[in-house]
């Protein structure tokens, strides 16, 4: 397989994950974001954790979750528990801000 050939497979791959984001985002009240994944999911708890060592981190837990990632074959996960290290950004979708506009 040449890099071009590896290029196009990952971009047809991409804009799949794509299209699965964008029919199933209105299933969803949550987006999070950690350091290394993309979530969508019903529920979110958020906790903030210090190790011995007086290192703060973020323990995240998500029910009814959906998970942007190339590489897994199934994205839709019961119950979820991440460790983060870094900032978790947490937003509540609003329902009318994902419908397209209506055609006049």
């Amino acid at each position: 397989m040449s890099t071009e050939d590896l290029e196009r497979y990952e971009s047809e791959i991409e804009l799949a994950l794509y299209r699965e984001y964008r029919d199933v985002v209105g299933l969803f009240r949550f987006v999070v974001e950690t350091e290394r994944r993309f979530y969508l999911a019903n529920q979110v708890d958020v906790k903030v954790r210090s190790s011995d060592g007086g290192e703060v981190f973020f323990e995240v837990s998500m029910a009814d979750a959906w998970v942007w990632d190339i590489y897994r074959q199934a994205r839709f996960v019961k119950n979820v528990r991440v460790l983060s290290f870094k900032d978790v950004n947490v937003e509540e979708l609003v329902p009318t801000a994902l419908e397209p506009p209506a055609n006049r």
